[in-house]
């Protein structure tokens, strides 16, 4: 479509519009921010949607200014709507992806397919929340859903979300929650909602749930996890889907699953990134990554283009030294036109006392290590608090485990793809969970992380169900390692390291669990990618330019403190200050302060404690308010115990304060 008066992209006239009342079939509506270009005055254009609980006038203003506006620009109406019960939208939210959620999503695809300014097709597009959701609806096949772009997501909200992983609590699970219970008890906005914002807000409050409630109580993959996984029914999906993801993020599981079931139209990007749009994304290289939206959206939603390329683009990383803040990386880009790839083939290497090898083992191995392994690991979802969050260093973690190397390579290889791992071991415990991690050792002696995979013990039949272990008594595993694709250079070595405990990611059992291997029956089997003439995939330069400002009132900082209590606990405690901003589009003015503490002693898992302060400030002028959340989680042998407080604030006056205190029983940890 072409930009009026004959102007190009970079120039078209854009108006935006805010707020614009979506209508449902309760009587509930729903608010939105529209970037229209003046050229669907008079010829109607497909709208994209991005449907999130994330505030559209400050919380993802930012990045909105920049992509919604940047599609205007290019032809299309860019819509952006915050999810009942969140921002200015009325009603209340009651859980991740609800059926009321969805529900308003097909209704509001079925709004915008209506309107006069629309041809008739809707797209979506989102990250995390939104990308989740973006696929949910896609199964649900509303008919004006054409296409989606969906990026850092999941296509199995059990296996690969912010809860479990591998059949284990993840502590993100409590902390996702005392997130979400600061965010949404945030208040509309008086100059959008009138002077009815404090009524609207006090009802939030009293009706805010804490989520952990729920999501603890359910600890096997049953009915609630497997609604709105995609996984369950691919075939449902009629939309074209552009599924993203990046090595640093907690999702990338998802593309390669999603490229592989789904039947419809599909490719799939995976990148060096973490929780980032890729054309801002970190480690760098961004790419241009709304110009690849833009070709998608016009060939499914304007029949325009030739076809987009349906392959599986994948950016191989080279080996960097390992650190918290890494920039960038090194690597290049590869593509698969299917996956599984037959290209790519499976290396058997065996577990030995000699190491990692060709040769079977004929000895025992023997995992057992403190319950403070897991330091110097990577957060579960970098990105989402700070720039400071990837893996370091691991030895400090490996001379606590068993590690077994490989010689050093004599050539290098691409390992791409999930690598898998079978283990022969005898438990010391009924219950309890091995990690497995694959590092590079490099040479000089620094050790970088690759990539894990996590096992709990009890659900070695599948995670719908819990097997306690006999103590004593042999059983036989097999599971995956997270998609990966790094080269390993010549005269580097590949290490496997294993640990019963990774704290402070995941929830330590009950007890210390130790593990005697059969290594005759252990074995790693690693996908290699042979190396091939072949063009690399080019994309062109990141679009970074936003359509709007906002003023640095206070700058982010974060701060990492490690230390041993008097009592032998050890304390991580993170501090990240998000700073302060004032949108000037809105004259919102947001911040937030986090504060994360994780203390264990090595040698008991039952004094793991994970406590998780929130505080976000949403004001302008003299409209001031404040949430803040404290929860606590701790456990004994039979029980997971929680503790939790909302704060809000107008002002300085405290207008609300709710407490929540339960435990719910371990199932099979």
């Amino acid at each position: 479509m072409a930009a009026s008066n004959g102007a190009s992209p970079e120039h078209a006239t854009v108006r935006v519009l805010d707020p614009v009342w979506i209508p449902m079939r309760d009587g509930t509506h729903l608010a939105a921010r529209i970037w229209m270009p003046e050229s669907a005055t008079y010829s109607a254009a497909p709208a994209v949607l991005e449907y999130l609980p994330y505030r559209r006038r400050d919380s993802t203003l930012m990045r909105d200014e920049l992509t919604h506006a940047w599609l205007a620009r290019n032809g299309y109406v860019g819509v952006r709507v915050d999810i009942r019960g969140n921002g200015d939208s009325d009603g209340l939210m009651t859980d991740e992806y609800s059926l009321a959620e969805l529900d308003d999503g097909v209704q509001v695809i079925e709004w915008l397919a209506a309107q006069d300014w629309c041809n008739g097709s809707v797209g979506m597009i989102g990250i995390s929340w939104g990308g989740f959701n973006a696929l949910q609806l896609a199964q649900l096949a509303p008919p004006a859903l054409k296409a989606a772009v969906t990026i850092c997501f999941t296509d199995d909200r059990y296996a690969d979300d912010i809860h479990y992983m591998g059949g284990c609590l993840l502590t993100e699970n409590k902390g996702w929650s005392s997130q979400m219970l600061a965010y949404s008890s945030r208040p509309p906005d008086p100059e959008i909602v009138g002077a009815a914002w404090r009524d609207i807000w006090l009802d939030r409050l009293q009706n805010q749930p804490l989520h952990i409630e729920t999501w603890l109580a359910h600890q096997r993959r049953d009915a609630y996890w497997k609604r709105a996984s995609v996984c369950e029914d691919y075939g449902a999906v009629n939309a074209a889907i552009l599924a993203v993801g990046g090595w640093a993020d907690a999702y990338s599981n998802a593309v390669p699953r999603t490229f592989a079931g789904l039947s419809s139209p599909v490719a799939g990007i995976n990148g060096p990134w973490a929780h980032k749009y890729p054309n801002v994304a970190w480690p760098e290289p961004a790419i241009g990554f709304l110009k690849e939206v833009k070709a998608w959206f016009d060939h499914w939603l304007k029949g325009e283009g030739a076809a987009p390329e349906m392959s599986y683009r994948m950016f191989v990383m080279e080996s960097d030294p390992p650190a918290r803040r890494m920039p960038a990386r090194n690597g290049r880009w590869i593509s698969e036109p299917s996956w599984p790839s037959p290209r790519i083939g499976y290396e058997k290497l065996h577990l030995s006392e000699q190491g990692l090898g060709e040769i079977p083992g004929n000895a025992p191995l023997h995992v057992t290590n403190p319950q403070t392994i897991g330091l110097a690991g990577q957060r579960f979802c970098p990105g989402m608090r700070s720039l400071d969050e990837l893996a370091d260093d691991q030895r400090a973690d490996d001379a606590q485990c068993l590690t077994l190397d490989t010689a050093p390579f004599a050539i290098g290889k691409d390992i791409v793809g999930a690598a898998r791992l079978k283990l022969r071991l005898t438990p010391d415990q009924p219950s309890g969970f091995v990690v497995a991690r694959l590092c590079d050792v490099r040479p000089d002696g620094s050790v970088a992380f690759i990539t894990m995979g996590v096992m709990n013990l009890t659900h070695r039949n599948g995670h719908e169900t819990v097997a306690a272990m006999i103590p004593g008594k042999p059983i036989e595993v097999a599971f995956s390692f997270n998609d990966i694709a790094y080269r390993l250079p010549a005269g580097h070595c590949l290490r496997l390291s294993l640990s019963t405990a990774y704290w402070p990611m995941i929830w330590p059992s009950c007890a210390p669990l130790s593990l005697r291997l059969d290594s005759s029956g252990c074995a790693l089997e690693l996908p290699v990618r042979p190396d091939i003439e072949e063009d690399s995939p080019q994309f062109g330069p990141p679009e970074q330019t936003r359509q709007g400002i906002s003023t640095l009132l206070r700058s982010e900082a974060f701060e990492r403190q490690e230390e041993t209590l008097p009592d032998g606990k050890q304390r991580l405690k993170l501090t990240t200050d998000g700073g302060l901003m004032r949108h000037e589009s809105t004259g919102i003015e947001s911040g937030k302060v986090i504060t994360e503490i994780w203390d264990i002693h090595p040698d008991d898992p039952l004094t793991a404690r994970h406590e998780t302060y929130w505080s976000y400030t949403i004001g302008r002028g003299k409209w001031q308010t404040r949430t803040e959340t404290r929860t606590v989680m701790t456990c004994d042998a039979t029980d997971f115990h929680i503790e939790a407080r909302l704060e809000a604030y107008e002002g300085e006056d405290c207008l609300v304060v709710r407490d929540w205190q339960f435990s719910v029983p371990r199932d099979g940890s």
